[in-house]
Order: C-alpha cells, then sequence, then structure tokens
C-alpha cells in the first residue's frame, strides 16, 4: 500500500526530528520511529487542541469575570474529568481488542467490542450527568468556602455535566481509529471539535455576556458535534470532507455480549481507575490548596492548565504504544512487541525532555496570558508551579511510555496501582505537609514530582519483567494462550 499523503505539520516534524536523532545515536530504531511518529503526532496535536482549549476557556473566564471564576472552574473541573477517567477507562479496553483484532483481521469481533463500548459508556456516564445537574452546588461545596467561587463553579457544572456521555463516547470513537491505525482522523474530527469549542466559548463568554455558564454551553455542543461524526462515520465507514474510515462497524448488533463486556470490563476498570486517580486526586489537592487562599488555588488550576498541554506528548506516545504493540501481539509476535514498546519509551522521554525546556524558557510570559492584571498575586506562585512541572512531567514520559504497552496486552492493574500510590501516598500527603507546617509551597512542588516520579519507577519495573507478554495472551482473538510467545509471524519490523 503506497504512504497516504499528510499536509505538513510542524508538531510532526518536530517529533520526526526527534525519532531521527535518536535513531543515528542508536538508540532507537528508524523505521519504528518514524510508524510510531505516524500514528502519535495526530493524537499530540488533538490533545495540544484540547488542552490549550481548556487553558482558553480558564483564561476567558479570567478576563471576563477575575480570579473567582478561575477558581470556581478549577473546582469544578475533577468533576468534568469524570467523563475522561469512565470514558477513558472503557477506551482503554477499546483499544486494546480493536487493535489486537485489527492486527489479526478478525473484524466481526472488532465491531462486537466497539458496540459493547458503546453500551458501556452511555449507561456509566448517564447517572453521573444527572447527579451534576441536580446537586452542583452541594459538589462544589465539598471543596471550597469560598462562597463566590462556589457559585460560579456550581454554575458552570450544572451545564457542562450534560456532556459528559458525549465526551466519553467521543474518546472510545477516537480509539477506534487509532487501534486501526488512523490516528489523523481522530485528529481531524476531536481537534477540530477544539477549535469550534474554543470560538463558540469567545462568542458566549465575551458576544453574549454569558461568562462561565457560555464556557460550559460551548463544551457541550462542541462535543455533541463530534460525537455525532464519530457515530455517522463509523457506521458510514467514512465522512465526506474527512475522507474513508479504516473500519466500518454496523449499528445491527448485539451489544450486550457477555464475553467482549467482561474483557472491556476487566481490561478498562484498571485504565479507568488509573485515570480516576488523576481526577479523585484533585478533590483532595484542592481543598488542601484552599488553606493556601484563592490566589494559591487560581495558580495552581493556571499550572495544571500549562502541564496538560506539556503532557500531549503522551497522548499520541501511549496510544501509539497500545496500538503498535497490540497489533504485534495480535499476530503473536511478543519479541517485536517488546522492542515497539523499548523505543517508545525512549521516544516518549526524549519529547516530553524537549517540551519541558521551551515551556520553562517562556513560563512568565505563559502564565502571564491566563490574567488581565500583570500584578495578581497569583501569577508568581504559578510560574514556580511551573518550573516544578517541567521537571516532573520529564518522568511521566517514563510511566506513560511504559504504560501503552502494558494497556495494550491487558495488563493494567499495576499502572493504576503505581497511580494510586504516587498522588494518594505520596503527592497528596506531601501538599497537606506543606498546608499545615512551615514546608508552605514546596510540599506542592515536591507533589508535582512525586506523581510522576513513582509511576514512572513502577510501570517501568512491570514493562521491563516481560510479564505482559504472557498476559495478553488471554485476551487475543482466539484466546490462544498456548502460542508460541517468541514468534514473529505476520509482522515484519
Amino acid at each position: 500500500m503506497s504512504p497516504v499523503f499528510r499536509p505538513p505539520n510542524p508538531v510532526r516534524l518536530l517529533i520526526l526530528w526527534i525519532g531521527l536523532a535518536l535513531a543515528r545515536l542508536g538508540l532507537i530504531d528508524r523505521d519504528r520511529a518514524a510508524r510510531t511518529t505516524e500514528l502519535a503526532w495526530p493524537r499530540v496535536v488533538t490533545g495540544i487542541a484540547r488542552m490549550s482549549k481548556n487553558a482558553v476557556d480558564v483564561a476567558m473566564v479570567g478576563i471576563a469575570v477575575g480570579s473567582a471564576a478561575i477558581a470556581g472552574v478549577g473546582f469544578a473541573g475533577p468533576f468534568w474529568g469524570l467523563a475522561f477517567a469512565i470514558g477513558g477507562g472503557i477506551a482503554g479496553g477499546t483499544i486494546a481488542l480493536v487493535s489486537q483484532r485489527y492486527g489479526a483481521d478478525a473484524h466481526e469481533d472488532l465491531g462486537q467490542a466497539v458496540r459493547g463500548s458503546v453500551l458501556l459508556v452511555v449507561v456509566v456516564t448517564l447517572p453521573v450527568a444527572a447527579t451534576f445537574w441536580l446537586i452542583p452546588t452541594d459538589l462544589i461545596g465539598l471543596l471550597s468556602s469560598d462562597a463566590r467561587a462556589i457559585e460560579l463553579g456550581a454554575r458552570y457544572l450544572r451545564i457542562v455535566g450534560l456532556g459528559i456521555p458525549f465526551a466519553a463516547l467521543n474518546l472510545v470513537g477516537s480509539r477506534v481509529l487509532v487501534g486501526s491505525d488512523d490516528a489523523y482522523t481522530a485528529m481531524q474530527l476531536r481537534a477540530g471539535g477544539a477549535i469550534a469549542n474554543v470560538l463558540i466559548n469567545a462568542v458566549l463568554i465575551f458576544g453574549l455576556d454569558l461568562g462561565v455558564i457560555g464556557a460550559a454551553i460551548g463544551t457541550v455542543l462542541s462535543n455533541v458535534v463530534v460525537a455525532t461524526a464519530f457515530a455517522v462515520g463509523l457506521v458510514r465507514g467514512g465522512l465526506p470532507g474527512i475522507g474513508a474510515f479504516p473500519v466500518r462497524i454496523s449499528p445491527i448488533g448485539a451489544y450486550a455480549d457477555p464475553e467482549t463486556i467482561a474483557d472491556l470490563v476487566s481490561i478498562g476498570a484498571p485504565v479507568g481507575a488509573r485515570n480516576l486517580v488523576w481526577t479523585a486526586a484533585e478533590f483532595p489537592m484542592l481543598g488542601i490548596l484552599d488553606v493556601f487562599g484563592r490566589d494559591v488555588v487560581a495558580a495552581f488550576v493556571i499550572a495544571r492548565r500549562i502541564w496538560g498541554i506539556m503532557n500531549t506528548p503522551g497522548w499520541g506516545f501511549g496510544l501509539a504504544a497500545s496500538s503498535l504493540v497490540g497489533q504485534e501481539l495480535g499476530t503473536g509476535a511478543e519479541d517485536a512487541a517488546e522492542r515497539y514498546g523499548r523505543d517508545i519509551i525512549r521516544f516518549a522521554v526524549a519529547t516530553y525532555l524537549v517540551s519541558a525546556v521551551l515551556v520553562a524558557a517562556f513560563a512568565e510570559p505563559i502564565v502571564g496570558l491566563f490574567v488581565d492584571d500583570p500584578g495578581d498575586p497569583a501569577i508568581p506562585i504559578a510560574v514556580t508551579l511551573v518550573y516544578a512541572a517541567c521537571v516532573a512531567i520529564v518522568f511521566q514520559g517514563v510511566a506513560g511510555g511504559a504504560a501503552g504497552p502494558l494497556d495494550a496486552s491487558g495488563d493494567t492493574t499495576v499502572p493504576f496501582l503505581s497511580q494510586f500510590l504516587g498522588m494518594f501516598c505520596v503527592s497528596i500527603p506531601l501538599a497537606y505537609v506543606g498546608a499545615t507546617t512551615p514546608l508552605g509551597l514546596w510540599g506542592v512542588y515536591l507533589g508535582f514530582l512525586a506523581e510522576t516520579g513513582v509511576p514512572a519507577a513502577i510501570n517501568y519495573w512491570r514493562f521491563d519483567s516481560g510479564t505482559w507478554k504472557s498476559i495478553s495472551r488471554g485476551y487475543r482473538p482466539g484466546n490462544e494462550a498456548g502460542s508460541d510467545g517468541g514468534s514473529e509471524s505476520g509482522r515484519t519490523d
């Protein structure tokens, strides 16, 4: 098959340049670097677009309403994050099953995996959306005693919660395409949705003076549009103006197949739990930061939005690892799967390092984009938090890069436990010590390092052990547990 033409993209060129530089140094294989780049860069662009959208949301409401709005949206953020914890968990099962079935050319089983994923997403997320609509003030009030921040956060949460099922479905749709070797189409849809979200928000926040409610409405509308595009494209096998999809999924068929649902839950539950660790950890973290005051909360929210943009390489490399390693495992090529995993870990760390250096060099002007008053006391706090994040993000390259092969194999429990230990057993206790002792903000800085350093050590140890290869045999098409783990038939490097 001749290569598909992709228009020049600076993110793709930068990632490819890093990969080729590593290949020249003999650290990774050139062909694997090229193939990883082609799957990773569209997802990185999607991540940059979506995380930038989140950052712009905060900047818009901060400029339009003030630091109370930044804090309010920040308090609502973990609740909205439940969409990505739940949807991302189910989608983790989706990409593992889809990539292995795509690699084995088992398209009927692939369609069953997608329908089962859709059913799970709808069943699990609808009650969450209903809860946010009914009691948003009570929920935000759990995190803060700041009356104005609670009011604004509750307004935002009530509306944005309506978008949770659609946001979760978008994750499933994206993983179906990435698992089928097409990250570019997923990028077009999700990044396009993020850009539309920013434009809608600008009209609603500034043009119609809707403040945080405008930001919430824009998020819901954009997610509905993207979810509809994924659904139509997967059923039709493509979209006008976008092109053909690599797979076509019939909406007619069993949705609640017991074996498929069981596989999705067994793989996806630890992935969802791992994502939930990030989200759930923000609840006590924001509660602890509230002790420092509104300025520290606002600074932390700003730093987290910048962290989100820096973390976007992980979106690409994690999914590239899940797809490429999963496809190799689907054919029984375990040695090739391991080589992909090792190369992607090194590739991810180098890319994160470049990201960290760039952000650290421009930390002050970047933070200044979030507030209208250059004398705002939150600015210097946010800058120091960004510096801490720049150090911590390099460890995230190891943690996320090693988690990708584990996710592809179905060995998802260890990455969950590593993230739980890093966040709840080290990071949050350090922040609490900082809030209640003279350690002060240093507790928060050290917490940033702990939340990535601990998972990096544990995930890499698990990957290096090779246990994940034997676990993958129970999830392959036909459950070929007795297949030869060293075979490389069916795929060339």
